[in-house]
């Protein structure tokens, strides 16, 4: 027996409501369960109820055994006042408010088909990370479909609430903060943490100073990181070096740079070194200098990936790191980190922005961009894959991570839709 159970029996009533008495001996009539509460405090708000000759409009509390209402200081708790209620599994001792006043409760193990328990058990018990895997061709697609639209939902406000943070710390500048919203993804999960630290280190209205100028980008960019610091040289590195001395004497940037040893070169493809990253982002900062309005109007996964498909300057087409020419041409930014950057980017600052401003018309178009843009490939796919869950679009791929790190990993089964369906009562056996 776990809480969560008593909460899904609660929420859909799924109990026997013949002659329904609290532990009291009083009538107990429900009009309406209330709102499940995801916060502190009692765990639904706003019931119905009606005992003996009284309507109330309250607050219930949910507890596996009556006692641990004192065992939590719940007496003690100003937030559990106006609990008119308390649904218990068991009521192994009489509770009574801080006011000395019995507490109605209604029991309920005397009044729940016990088949619901066995099938929760046996959905909870089963192993490997998806517990519903050997069940999940009996759910009909509907409810499959309807779990994916809130779990992608869920993912995405999840997001937005990083941006809202961002957009906090700069002072509501929307170009700001999409600028180091992207320089996180920049960093492609090994290097987000530098990535960030860079982007906060140099405001993006200063590069901007000097975004009609490549060089001068890419040296603030690259000595800030850490990167112009090496004895070894080029035409290309001293160049840069020098521009750097001057622009961070006029900035007065000394004593604030990173240190290289902060960036991750090992096990990553040269295509993922963070200085080609650097150099791919100095190039969007130079050519694409009104970014976030460029994003905030493009409708489509095309028009976003034209957005992105800029070249690298001359050095860093020849080059993944510094003094190491690469035996072939350096492609530009790839179609799969494209994808990458709309999915994790893009998608979010749209649903950020459209909430902001409560204009849906940014949402819907985050979901129908997720939905042009090709299912990410990894081992969680992999997984629902393997299940038979088909994985097609990025919409799909964003909403089975979800599912399975929110609610499959931590067994939250009985908050999924997809769950909660096997687990009701009048399923076949």
């Amino acid at each position: 027996m776990t809480e969560s159970f008593l909460h899904y029996l609660w929420q859909f009533q799924y109990f026997n409501k013949n002659e329904l008495r609290t532990t009291q001996g009083d009538v107990l009539q429900i009009f309406h369960p209330g709102q499940k509460n995801t916060h502190a405090g009692p765990d639904f708000f706003n019931a119905r109820l009606k005992i003996g000759a009284t309507e109330w409009v309250g607050n219930v509390e949910i507890h596996i055994q009556a006692g641990s209402w004192m065992d939590h200081h719940h007496h003690e708790d100003a937030a559990y006042e106006n609990v008119v209620l308390h649904v218990v599994w068991s009521n192994d001792k009489p509770v009574c408010r801080n006011d000395g006043s019995p507490l109605p409760a209604l029991e309920l193990k005397h009044r729940v088909d016990h088949k619901l328990l066995t099938d929760f058990r046996l959905l909870l018990q089963t192993p490997g990370a998806i517990p519903c895997a050997p069940q999940l061709a009996e759910v009909p697609d509907l409810v499959k479909i309807s779990m994916l639209d809130r779990a992608l939902m869920h993912r995405l406000e999840a997001k937005t609430a990083v941006i809202n943070d961002l957009l906090k710390r700069n002072r509501n500048n929307w170009e700001e903060t999409c600028y180091q919203w992207l320089a996180r993804n920049f960093g492609f999960k090994v290097n987000v943490d530098p990535f960030q630290q860079l982007a906060r280190a140099l405001p993006y209205r200063l590069l901007l100073k000097h975004g009609d100028q490549l060089l001068q980008v890419e040296a603030l960019l690259f000595g800030q990181a850490g990167f112009l610091e090496a004895d070894e040289t080029d035409d290309y590195f001293s160049k840069l070096k020098r521009e750097y001395h001057l622009l961070c004497h006029k900035y007065q940037l000394w004593g604030k740079q990173m240190q290289k040893a902060q960036w991750k070169f090992m096990r990553l493809r040269p295509a993922n070194f963070p200085t080609l990253r650097i150099a791919q982002c100095a190039s969007l900062i130079h050519q694409r200098p009104k970014l976030f309005s460029n994003l905030m109007e493009a409708e489509t996964a095309k028009e976003l990936a034209e957005i992105f498909s800029v070249p690298q300057s001359d050095y860093w087409q020849r080059h993944y790191q510094f003094f190491k020419p690469a035996r072939d041409v350096v492609a530009n930014i790839g179609e799969a980190s494209v994808g990458n950057i709309i999915i994790n980017t893009v998608a979010p600052l749209l649903v950020a922005y459209g909430k902001s401003k409560d204009e849906n018309l940014y949402v819907d178009r985050a979901v129908a961009i997720l939905q042009q843009v090709h299912a990410e490939a990894n081992r969680i796919i992999q997984q629902w894959k393997n299940v038979g869950l088909a994985c097609k679009t990025a919409f799909d791929s964003q909403a089975l991570v979800e599912l399975y790190n929110n609610f499959c990993l931590k067994r939250r089964c009985l908050e999924c839709s997809i769950g909660a369906s096997l687990v009701k009562p009048g399923r076949p056996v």
